[in-house]
């Protein structure tokens, strides 16, 4: 696996970068190590923390299971099933929705039994036209429990 340790000048860089994209400040500390692998995972001592996914830059799963900085969606435990196999977010699932979700917001999709995130997807539409909806895909699901991402390890194989 190729992997590239970032300078502290790449790793200013991606703060601002987070930042602007999740309202975070000074993600990574100047004494992080961080490293870019497959010019796709962001990972700090060798855990993804971000990574990117058509042009967006997103956090993993495991990360915000750590620390949930998203806004959230709540989904019925019905929906939970399709949600952990990869399958986008519908509106009939959906049991409620976190204030200033936008169109293009990324988003937490979390079970409503246990309030855990069980994937990131992409907001296709804002809080108020999702609840005037009563059918069709609501939310892109770009990450979740199980895919190649959940799964990637820096180790020997």
């Amino acid at each position: 696996m190729r992997q590239i340790t970032l300078s502290k000048k790449e790793i200013k860089g991606l703060n601002s970068e987070i930042s602007t994209h999740y309202s975070i400040d000074e993600f990574f500390s100047k004494d992080d190590f961080v490293a870019l692998a497959e010019d796709t995972y962001i990972l700090r001592d060798g855990e993804i923390m971000f990574f990117y996914k058509e042009d967006l830059l997103l956090p993993s799963l495991r990360l915000i299971l750590q620390n949930n900085f998203l806004k959230n969606i709540v989904i019925n435990m019905g929906a939970v099933p399709f949600i952990a196999k990869g399958a986008d977010l519908m509106r009939p699932g959906i049991v409620g929705v976190d204030a200033y979700v936008e169109e293009g917001s990324i988003v937490a999709i979390v079970d409503e039994k246990n309030l855990k995130p069980i994937a990131v997807g992409q907001s296709l539409f804002s809080k108020d036209e999702m609840q005037e909806m009563e059918v069709g895909k609501v939310v892109l699901n770009l990450h979740y429990v199980g895919d190649d991402v959940w799964n990637f390890t820096t180790g020997p194989e």
